[in-house]
């Protein structure tokens, strides 16, 4: 953790870039993959159930 705080703001900077960088990759895997559409359904069941009609 440390090393963390004592890093450069360049160098913070090319990691949180990074970060978001694999994160719309993933992104763009499971958009690829029909999972939108997935985790779509699951929201969809989940609050049909929490109000009492699934």
């Amino acid at each position: 953790m440390y090393s963390v705080i004592k890093m450069k703001k360049d160098k913070k900077a090319f990691l949180g870039a990074g970060i978001a960088l694999v994160g719309i990759i993933m992104m763009a895997f499971g958009i690829a993959g029909d999972e939108h559409r997935e985790v779509f359904e699951k929201a969809v069941r989940i609050c049909l159930e929490c109000i009492g009609i699934g």
